[in-house]
C-alpha cells in the first residue's frame, strides 16, 4: 500500500509539472483582420460554429475547441490564438450582436463565461 501511495504521488507530481498541451498552431497565420473586416468571409465561419453551414478545415478546428476555450479563458491557446480570440470576440460583441447572441446561446446559455469577455471587450459608443 505504501508503494502504491508513493507511485501515485510521483504520477501526480509528473502530471502537474508537465505543461498543459496547446491547441494546434497550424492556423495561427490566418489573417483575422481580413476576415472580421469582410462579412462575406466572416459569416461562413459563424454559420459553421452555429451548425448552420458547411465548415472549412480551420472552421472545424475552431468548432472542436470553442466551448473548452471559452470556459477556460483560452488556457490552451497559443499567444497568437489568445490575441485573435480577443479580436474576433470583440468584433462580434461590438459589430455583430445578433451573431454574438446566437453563439452565446449555443456555447454558454447560462452566460457563466461570456460576461468577462463582454466587460473587457465591449466598446462604449
Amino acid at each position: 500500500m505504501k508503494t502504491f501511495a508513493i507511485c501515485l504521488l510521483a504520477l501526480v507530481a509528473v502530471v502537474s509539472a508537465y505543461p498543459q498541451a496547446k491547441y494546434t498552431d497550424r492556423y495561427d497565420s490566418i489573417n483575422l483582420d481580413e476576415i472580421v473586416g469582410n462579412r462575406r468571409l466572416l459569416v461562413p465561419y459563424i454559420k459553421c460554429i452555429l451548425d448552420q453551414g458547411k465548415c472549412s478545415p480551420e472552421g472545424k478546428e475552431l468548432k472542436s475547441h470553442i466551448k473548452e476555450a471559452l470556459e477556460n479563458y483560452c488556457a490552451k491557446c497559443t499567444e497568437t490564438q489568445r490575441d485573435g480570440t480577443r479580436k474576433v470576440i470583440g468584433h462580434l460583441i461590438n459589430n455583430e450582436s445578433e451573431y454574438w447572441n446566437q453563439l452565446t446561446a449555443k456555447y454558454d446559455p447560462q452566460r457563466k463565461y461570456v460576461v468577462k469577455y463582454e466587460k473587457e471587450l465591449r466598446t462604449v459608443s
